[in-house]
């Protein structure tokens, strides 16, 4: 049975920090791209962060507007993917989402097209 289980969303003051976590089970989140999206209110989908593997080795992928304040992880023996967020801003309030796809990124990693596994989102709340 395949899942997805994103934890760690929470309430912080703009500048703050959170650390969001995407556990799997029934797959290898190394087999080919996990990603985190985000959805903000009156929004789209967009993508925030991801990494692929889908050609051989890892490439990172992080929106214009958290590079240099998110940090994205992965650790295989644990078959989890981290989501390090620093200096939070209000602009990155969101419903975050991990996601996963079973086979290698047809729409390009930052494209929700490619992923089929999803996780059910965690909210993130920056405000004074």
């Amino acid at each position: 049975d395949v899942q997805l289980q994103a934890s760690g969303g929470g309430s912080v003051q703009p500048g703050g920090t959170l650390r969001l976590s995407c556990t799997a089970s029934g797959f290898s989140l190394g087999d080919y791209a996990v990603a985190w999206f985000r959805r903000a209110p009156g929004k789209e989908r967009e993508a925030v962060s991801c990494i692929d593997d889908s050609d051989g080795y890892s490439q990172y992928f992080y929106a214009d507007s958290v590079k240099g304040r998110f940090t994205i992880s992965r650790d295989n023996a644990k078959n989890t993917a981290d989501l390090q967020m620093n200096s939070l801003k209000p602009e990155d309030t969101a419903v975050y989402f991990c996601a996963a796809p079973h086979r290698a990124p047809l729409y390009g990693s930052n494209s929700p097209r490619s992923y089929e596994y999803w996780g059910q989102g965690t909210q993130v709340t920056v405000s004074s």
